[in-house]
């Protein structure tokens, strides 16, 4: 590895990476920095976990450092696909940056849009954003970005993933022709080759790794158990918690409404656990990230909303509850552990259902991870089903059943459950459907009737419309009404 000062950053971004603990650059580091600085396009390729945050941050701390900043027009631009990597930025940024007067802002939705708003007015250096809440500031006429002089794309692929590459594509168009473009992914799908085709001008292209490829100091398993059921999924998650020395583990799920499941059950069976997916308030998300962080929380259970960028330094463990949909994901996944050159262990489990996605996984990596035998027997672990008619449970049928006086309660047309006059409906359908004009009401005003089983007050007032021209039958002889 080469150290920091031979790249050519200014004494003070070097005293500013000296006072965060790092002395030597990584691969893409070494590489992207010194043509950054050369003011070049720079297209990067690397896996999570290589330090590329930094590989862009240092070289624009360096350009913007002469220079003033602009009410509404901020100088440069970074683009993340998810709050959380966009707030990590800004965290690097601000260390970074921390013997210059530049300045900055973090536009992401979930926060008041009030303080954005105020510091674009004043006028910032370099503008941390998430595309949806960038081009909603810009509608409303709140900033110009006719004066970006750098542009950085981070985790383009998880951009497309996210459906945000139109975004991306208006946002190119809305800057000037002539800034710099520093764009990083860690896959090249076809969507993202067309887009640097488009945007890039004879871009550096830097590739640290195969794209789409596992670090080495990640050791990787696959326990396989019979069952696709979910109860026998989560007792395999705690017997891979157990037998493993997890100082701290991010446990991912394919589905939001899964990661509240598994968190809750791992609490349930003692673990420390919490759920983060983008459903959740941000403040939520972002104390939940900040726990994980100072070791305050043991397990994060995630949706992928955290699975790309996030700069957790040291988690030791990375548990796949499901197999990921796109193999690319996998990749991504296992990449929050084994990082700057720590080592990590990462688990899936693999249920039958399971195998064509697992082909995937195996073809991308193209290695096979170790075989773990937890010797579960899924019999006695079935979730109980539920009854045929819970499933079917309609909205009418949760209601509560008829307390009242049997003799009283009827049909307000005076059927009964079979359909014949004067019987008390207290229980089953009278097989008709009537109005419920208050004419029909008449001979048992005052009094609760039953329909389909339930008791009801009579409407006092006639609905709109309706016509009490009808002529509604008498009770029938014998019935038992309040008037007797």
């Amino acid at each position: 590895m080469t150290e920091f000062t031979k790249l050519g950053l200014s004494a003070s971004t070097l005293k500013a990476v000296a006072e965060t603990g790092y002395t030597e650059a990584t691969p893409i580091q070494e590489q992207a920095i010194p043509v950054a600085l050369a003011g070049r396009d720079v297209l990067g390729i690397a896996q999570t976990g290589t330090g590329k945050t930094a590989a862009f941050t240092l070289p624009m701390v360096d350009r913007l450092a002469s220079g003033f900043a602009k009410a509404r027009m901020p100088r440069a631009l970074v683009l993340a696909p998810t709050r959380e990597l966009a707030d990590q930025v800004a965290e690097s940024f601000a260390k970074y940056a921390k013997g210059t007067k530049l300045s900055w802002a973090l536009l992401i939705g979930g926060v008041s849009m009030g303080d954005q708003v105020s510091a674009l007015d004043k006028g910032v250096d370099v503008l941390i954003a998430t595309p949806g809440r960038l081009l909603d500031l810009f509608d409303r006429g709140k900033m110009l970005l006719t004066g970006v002089q750098i542009m950085v794309v981070d985790e383009a692929d998880r951009m497309l993933d996210m459906g945000f590459i139109p975004d991306i594509e208006r946002i190119f168009k809305l800057t000037p022709p002539r800034r710099q473009t520093l764009f990083f992914s860690a896959t090249m799908p076809p969507e993202i080759t067309r887009l640097t085709t488009q945007f890039l001008k004879d871009p550096t292209r830097i590739e640290v790794a195969r794209p789409a490829t596992t670090a080495d100091t990640i050791t990787q398993y696959v326990a396989p158990i019979g069952s696709a059921d979910p109860k026998a999924k989560r007792t395999a998650l705690r017997m891979l918690i157990e037998r493993s020395d997890v100082k701290n583990g991010i446990v991912f799920c394919n589905r939001k409404s899964e990661v509240d499941i598994v968190a809750k059950s791992l609490n349930v069976h003692g673990f420390d656990a919490a759920p983060i997916h983008g459903d959740l308030d941000q403040s939520l998300r972002m104390k939940t990230l900040s726990d994980f962080r100072s070791g305050e929380l043991k397990i994060l259970v995630a949706s992928d909303v955290a699975a790309r960028g996030l700069d957790i330094p040291d988690v030791s463990h990375v548990f796949n509850y499901d197999v990921p949909h796109t193999a690319d994901d996998y990749v991504h996944r296992i990449g929050r552990t084994g990082r700057a050159g720590r080592t990590g262990e990462a688990f899936m489990i693999l249920t039958p259902a399971d195998d064509r996605s697992y082909d995937k996984v195996l073809k991308l990596i193209k290695k096979t991870p170790e075989t773990l035998d937890l010797e579960l027997d899924v019999s006695e672990l079935k979730s109980t089903p539920r009854q045929k008619e819970d499933r079917k449970r309609t909205r009418r049928d949760n209601r509560p059943r008829p307390i009242a006086d049997p003799a009283v309660l009827r049909c307000h047309r005076g059927r009964g459950p079979g359909g014949s006059g004067g019987q008390p409906a207290t229980a089953g359908r009278c097989h008709r459907r009537h109005r419920r004009s208050p004419g029909s009401l008449a001979p048992f005003a005052g009094t609760w009737w039953a329909h389909d089983g339930f008791a009801r007050k009579p409407r006092t007032n006639p609905r709109p419309g309706r016509s009490r021209t009808r002529q509604e039958p008498r009770p029938q002889p014998g019935a038992h009404t309040r008037h007797g």
